[in-house]
């Protein structure tokens, strides 16, 4: 993704230790015309806000060094606590859809960034 991109996943360590606590980044799948932020936590880190700042500071990568304009999420139907961080992050859920017709529908959400002149 890096090579043909300029972007990807990004592995998110503590600070003191650099354990892994889990990945958020940004990626290009081709079944999607947007850029879309994904993340993963291990449980152990969830609710601590690891994940709002891993993501917010790929957001900011997005709008300031890569100028994307807009960004998209998935989440599972049921997956509320994704759903609670993309709000927060400012993002709104647009619609249901199928990535292929076999697999299972996921919540799109959408984020329009503003670029900084």
């Amino acid at each position: 993704m890096y090579a043909r991109m300029g972007f990807g996943s990004l592995a998110v360590e503590t600070k003191d230790r650099g354990a892994t606590m889990g990945i958020c980044g940004l990626i290009k799948r081709d079944t999607l015309p947007d850029v879309d932020i994904g993340f993963a936590f291990l449980a152990r880190f969830w609710g601590r806000g690891y994940a709002h700042e891993a993501a917010a500071g790929v957001l900011a990568q997005g709008t300031n060094v890569l100028r994307l304009t807009r960004v998209v999420a998935l989440t599972t139907p049921g997956n509320v606590r994704s759903g609670r961080l993309l709000g927060k992050l400012g993002f709104q859920f647009e619609r249901m859809i199928r990535l292929k017709p076999d697999q299972p529908e996921s919540r799109l959400w959408v984020l329009t960034l503003r670029l900084k002149t």
